[in-house]
């Protein structure tokens, strides 16, 4: 289908919103794509601020090389689908991958990272990462584990204290 200068303009527009906004981008392959199958993966990857899009290749590549990327033009050759990581990379990632389990549809081909580019490995290894949320979670309980301690063993002699008290007070209203 031909598009009008306009409808490329209009495209190339869209194309640099979404690769500004991006923090990643995947690129994959297709073959045979139907539309459940795009809409299922639309869906996942949607749950983690992720969007899949099918582009032109030469208007897309056209916004990357504005935008400082790097790229083959063979890499570009083909049927390719965009998938832009809005927020997480890491969770858009592991979307990717259930999206690719048991679909022969697609195949990832590579990416780019903060504008660097990504090898198929890579991706898979962005996708074993853990999420945003579960860094954070991960880092606080580092930061607060030294705290925590410190208010228990400072804690710790009043307890006693209190234990030795208490014990004594118990011991005298047998007695009594």
């Amino acid at each position: 289908m031909a598009f009008s200068k306009k409808q490329k303009e209009v495209m190339v527009d869209q194309y640099r919103e979404w690769v500004d906004k991006s923090k990643a981008i995947f690129v994959l392959s297709y073959s045979k794509m139907r539309m459940p199958t795009v809409n299922d993966a639309r869906a996942k990857l949607r749950e983690v601020d992720g969007r899949l899009h099918v582009v032109k290749n030469r208007l897309f590549t056209r916004v990357l090389e504005e935008n400082g990327y790097h790229y083959d033009p063979k890499f570009w050759e083909g049927n390719n689908v965009v998938i832009f990581a809005f927020e997480d990379a890491p969770s858009v990632a592991k979307a990717l991958t259930d999206v690719l389990k048991g679909n022969e549809s697609f195949a990832v081909r590579g990416g780019y990272l903060d504008k660097a580019s990504l090898t198929v490995k890579q991706v898979a290894a962005l996708s074993d990462l853990p999420t945003l949320p579960v860094m954070r979670a991960t880092l606080l309980g580092t930061i607060l584990a030294p705290a925590s301690k410190l208010v228990r063993t400072l804690a710790e002699p009043a307890r006693g204290l209190a234990a030795v008290i208490k014990a004594n007070s118990e011991k005298q209203s047998a007695a009594a």
